[in-house]
């Protein structure tokens, strides 16, 4: 692999480590430190690598001189601290660097920094974007981007949820049965959001972002390596990202269109992620409780089916309505709608979507434009426009006015 696809790639898979050991080895106080010296540790290999060759273990490399890069910055505040300023306040200055990078240190550490991140006294949205800045080596423009923000409001946002960690003294601790209680559920839902923005991003230029649904994946299975995390919901959400990230590559065409699930080539579906989907789906079932995640994660299943299996949108509907009944929310009327469609027909389906009175959200006209299109051709494409009017992305903006131009014409 060449430096300028070879760097990227480890950054993407070494950051979150390099940060995570890091501020557990010198505390929580220092992860704007950790951070600082990750990046620099990249941009140093970004800057030898393409002139001195590539080394031999390139993320031995990345550990050796970020251990250096930490050892460098205590040793000048040393001597910063002694010989030049005695108005510094007093500060724990390590007198040994030793930082330990062994797979055990690392898998530790990036799960007692997720935790952390997670930690209650700092809001879902600091929460997130600690998450996709510390564990997903973001940058301020990709997080703003991802969440539809912009790059001073997230800069304040990592700011106060840094200054909040250092305040509330919380550490990267060991994790407990307690810990782990009450911090769970944030976790998972911090998860599944970083994969939903990676799954549909309205990010005007790429409404796919693979990246993220692979950090996702990363952390999701990071949790399975520990006991205490490896639970009914984190089998069922794990299960759930794999049977999505099967149809990732299916999602868009070559020129970045979005392709609709019935118009995918499920050829391009990937096997063995629908198949350690169903094996995390059937550990999720070994415990005697139910979450949103294996409901979600069973209606992914489903979606693998060929269409010509009978049971499935029966089964489809059915698990809709439980889902919906314990954790209701209008995508999830909306995906049951379409749903009813097929088990019911399109007639009963536009009475119950018409009550839902989401005028506000564009998959609501996209639906009964789709499912008005054999009764009645001139009001499918009315709704098409209203959907265009509502619509955020340029590649929806695309494939909604191609579906108004056939249907158009075919009027």
């Amino acid at each position: 692999m060449q430096s300028d696809t070879l760097i990227p790639h480890l950054f993407r898979t070494e950051y979150s480590k390099l940060v995570s050991v890091l501020t557990r080895s010198f505390g929580i106080e220092h992860i704007e430190i950790a951070e600082d010296i990750a990046s620099e540790t990249f941009l140093i290999a970004l800057n030898t690598w393409p002139y001195k060759g590539q080394p031999a273990n390139p993320t031995a490399w990345l550990y050796t001189v970020a251990k250096n890069r930490i050892k460098n910055h205590f040793v000048r505040n040393r001597i910063f601290k002694t010989k030049v300023s005695q108005k510094v306040r007093d500060e724990k200055i390590p007198d040994e660097i030793n930082i330990d990078f062994s797979a055990n240190a690392i898998a530790d550490s990036q799960l007692q920094m997720l935790f952390t991140v997670c930690h209650p006294s700092i809001s879902t949205e600091a929460q997130i974007c600690l998450a996709l800045r510390i564990l997903c080596g973001l940058g301020l423009a990709e997080i703003a981007d991802a969440l539809l923000s912009n790059k001073e409001t997230v800069h304040k946002r990592l700011q106060r949820a840094r200054e909040k960690l250092c305040s509330e003294q919380i550490t990267l601790e060991i994790l407990d049965s307690k810990v782990i209680k009450e911090r769970l559920e944030t976790v998972l839902q911090t998860i599944y959001l970083v994969f939903s923005e990676g799954y549909y991003s309205e990010r005007n230029n790429s409404i796919v972002r693979k990246e993220l649904c692979i950090e996702a994946l990363n952390l999701a299975y990071l949790l399975l390596g520990n006991e205490l995390t490896n639970t009914h919901a984190t089998n069922a959400l794990l299960s759930l990202l794999c049977f999505q990230s099967s149809r990732l590559e299916a999602r868009t065409s070559e020129d970045g269109n979005l392709i609709l699930y019935d118009d995918q080539d499920r050829k391009l579906w990937d096997k063995e992620f629908i198949e350690k989907g169903f094996y995390y789906l059937q550990q999720a079932s070994k415990w005697e409780i139910t979450s949103p995640y294996y409901l979600e994660a069973s209606i992914a299943y489903w979606h693998t089916v060929d269409n010509t299996t009978t049971a499935k949108w029966p089964s489809i509907l059915k698990l809709y309505d439980a889902l919906l009944s314990i954790h209701p929310s209008p995508i999830g009327a909306l995906n049951r709608i379409w749903a009813l469609s097929k088990v019911h027909g399109n007639a009963a389906a536009i009475q119950e979507a018409e009550s839902l009175h989401l005028q506000t959200n564009h998959f609501y006209f996209v639906l009964l434009a789709e499912l008005y299109t054999q009764i009645d051709s001139s009001l499918s494409v009315s709704y098409l426009k209203k959907a265009l009017t509502l619509c955020k992305t340029d590649t929806e903006k695309k494939m909604i006015q191609e579906q108004i131009r056939k249907r158009t014409v075919s009027i």
